[in-house]
């Protein structure tokens, strides 16, 4: 039975009202948390995107929730600053913290003011940053000289147990590629064929047991409120790659602007105004082999989903 947690959405809501939320959370019934890592929102609409660390701390240490984040070394954050901030969290909540650590996106990791390297240098520059935290978090002093460069870097807290590194991945070849270094794997909604695609490709390659699928839906108590929840804040989410890796926040708003079709945002955003259905269609793909599911409600207010949910889904899901 897959377990169920949290989604905090950092780039939707402020970091004050997103500890309420997920405080909020645990109480209806969540037994995990994960949040997001942005500098900035995905687009003007969202307004909003708290630092992830800080606040991570605040949560662990005012619930009794696992959590992780999803972040991007290499750019914005250099490897050895994310592997002191992974073993201070789980030096002080063992077992309770976990990192997904991706290749980045553009609209973030722009204002160091360096170049934004294409797609295949940004995984080798990854393997390099997931290989210096991981020994970092095993308590090796690390020199490094490649894509980022690592001089004498020793952390003096050292987490037990190590926090585990997920590989964030949306296609099959990624999750091949990093099922050689992750802990587990982790991936968003999309149509079963496609997530069945991954897992197999996953699964094929030797990836470990863990998979975490973070769930993005839209409910409200009638269908068009639903829907519109969804078309105004998640519509410069349904952009494929490479655009998504590429595009800076404000392209986000132009393209998001007008054309985007009901389709494409049913397509990246499970909608609906039925909480049955909303079960059936989270249970459909939890058992494609996930041991924990993230549900992530798009809209800026989480208390009705909250309360809805924790009275009437996750029962049936648990």
């Amino acid at each position: 039975m897959a377990t169920y947690g949290f989604h905090a959405s950092h780039e939707q809501i402020s970091p004050r009202q997103l500890l309420a939320d997920v405080q909020r959370a645990e109480e209806v019934g969540f037994t995990a948390a994960m949040c997001s890592d942005h500098l900035e929102p995905w687009s003007e609409r969202q307004g909003h995107s708290g630092m992830a660390w800080p606040w991570l701390g605040a949560a662990l240490a005012t619930t009794n929730l696992s959590f992780g984040t999803v972040t991007a070394p290499g750019q914005r954050y250099h490897p050895v600053v994310v592997a002191h901030a992974m073993a201070t969290l789980g030096q002080m909540f063992p077992g309770r913290f976990w990192t997904a650590l991706g290749s980045g996106e553009n609209a973030n990791e722009h204002v160091t003011g360096d170049a934004w390297p294409d797609k295949e240098t940004r995984h080798r520059r990854l393997e390099e940053c997931v290989d210096i935290i991981r020994r970092l978090l095993d308590g090796e002093t690390v020199n490094h000289d490649g894509l980022v460069r690592v001089h004498e870097a020793r952390l003096w807290e050292v987490a037990d147990p190590r926090p585990k590194l997920i590989a964030p991945v949306v296609t099959a070849a990624s999750a091949a590629r990093n099922a050689r270094w992750a802990d587990g794997v982790a991936t968003i909604n999309a149509a079963p064929e496609t997530v069945r695609a991954i897992l197999d490709a996953w699964d094929e390659a030797g990836g470990a047991g863990h998979k975490v699928l973070q769930l993005h839906l839209s409910w409200a108590p009638t269908e068009a409120e639903a829907y519109a929840i969804a078309h105004d804040q998640w519509r410069s989410n349904v952009f494929a790659a490479p655009a998504c890796w590429d595009l800076t926040r404000a392209s986000f708003d132009e393209v998001s602007r007008q054309g985007v079709t009901e389709e494409q945002v049913r397509a990246s955003v499970l909608v609906s105004s039925d909480l049955g259905l909303m079960v059936e269609r989270i249970h459909g793909l939890a058992d494609l082999g996930f041991d924990t599911v993230y549900l992530h409600h798009v809209g800026q207010h989480q208390t009705p989903f909250l309360e809805a949910f924790g009275e009437r889904v996750l029962p049936q899901l648990t």
